[in-house]
């Protein structure tokens, strides 16, 4: 027999209305914070702790709030989060492409440790662009982030300004130089690549080409070309302008460019340094190709040490960056000054020569083709 509205509930409604999972909470039909302590057997305070302070809060309890949360279907308000603390616990990073796994580790790097802390990061991508990366930094602060990660130190002095009248603090990444003004979280590219230099020398090579990426906006390159040109100045050795090329970071790049090379009047550079892995595998390829003997005619060197670097025949020698430790270094300096530690002007990850089968001794003139 169906009830009247206005009869009492039967017993077992009524225990239905009130099990954990039930969602009419303060006439919203909403769960509330206090719904998630409950389950979890905790203190409001205690759920608020492990959002807003997680490293305060035993990671048992830590699972119990969380999978309360996950069960009644409720997540921290970040407006709410914001006015309540005064904070956002949203951290930035601008990084220049999204077509290059070194960035994509160095993100994952960062994301990991901003997010043991409850701080969630927020990726802009500014495709070399400089005034890209103005926009996408003013974006973030206006939506209160909290510290900032930029890949590099070529972007317009007016992006830093207005990091410091925010009182934002930042870090450049994937760079480091002495002098710099700002607190840089890297390796120092002009002597990776002095070092990758003067191994080739050391191996009695004295005509070199150079594939890299361009050098326009990008002080990360500019700093590897100057490398070059440093260490063969020492050796009263040059580039032929002939023998330098610029363009994309790929394979096909790299194939191009030896193709262009070899098909040149005049003689052949006995070795080549290139920007990335990628180009350096299109040298390699196109090498297989034109019947090129690698190290045997001509000699080949890499960056980043990709996966497949010590997989290819001949395997690429080439330098080995940590960009995951980057990221990590420089989600944890970040951290130090939101907590107003004293920090460091900055981190230096030392980059790592790979020695392997594509370089070797120089070719004697008579065993060189013409």
């Amino acid at each position: 027999m169906p009830r009247s509205p206005d009869s009492p509930a039967p017993a077992a409604d009524t225990a239905q209305a009130r099990t954990p999972t039930s969602r009419a909470r303060r006439n919203t039909g909403r769960t509330v914070l206090s719904d998630v302590a409950k389950l979890a057997g905790v203190s409001t305070a205690t759920v608020s702790r492990v959002y807003n302070e997680p490293d305060k809060v035993s990671a048992n309890v830590r699972e119990r709030v969380e999978h309360a949360a996950l069960t009644l279907n409720w997540f921290p308000n970040a407006a709410g989060r914001a006015l309540a603390s005064t904070r956002s616990h949203i951290a930035g990073i601008i990084i220049p492409t999204l077509d290059d796994q070194v960035f994509a580790s160095q993100v994952s790097g960062m994301q990991a440790a901003f997010a043991a802390r409850g701080i969630t990061l927020v990726l802009g991508c500014s495709n070399y662009d400089p005034a890209q990366a103005i926009v996408q930094v003013r974006a973030m602060l206006a939506r209160g982030v909290e510290a900032m990660a930029i890949v590099g130190e070529a972007h317009p002095a007016e992006l830093f300004d207005a990091l410091r009248l925010y009182r934002v603090p930042y870090a450049v990444t994937y760079a480091y130089r002495e002098g710099s003004p700002h607190d840089c979280v890297g390796f120092d590219n002009h002597a990776a690549y002095v070092e990758i230099t003067e191994h080739l020398i050391g191996l009695g090579h004295r005509s070199f080409a150079v594939c890299t990426q361009p050098t326009r906006d990008n002080d990360r390159v500019q700093a590897r070309v100057a490398g070059i040109r440093s260490a063969l100045e020492r050796h009263g050795l040059a580039v032929r302008p002939e023998h330098m090329f610029e363009g994309e970071s790929t394979i096909g790049f790299g194939r191009r460019s030896l193709r262009s090379i070899w098909q040149s009047a005049g003689e052949h550079p006995t070795a080549i340094i290139c920007g990335n892995d990628h180009i350096a595998l299109g040298v390699l390829r196109e090498a297989e190709d034109l019947g090129i003997a690698i190290p045997g005619e001509l000699s080949v060197t890499g960056f980043d040490d990709l996966a497949i670097a010590k997989e290819m025949r001949p395997a690429l020698t080439t330098m080995r960056v940590d960009t995951a430790e980057i990221g990590r270094l420089a989600a944890q300096h970040l951290l130090d000054a939101l907590d107003g530690k004293r920090v460091q002007h900055g981190h230096e990850v030392r980059a790592q020569l790979q020695v392997r089968q594509s370089t070797g001794a120089c070719p004697s003139p008579v065993s060189r083709r013409s």
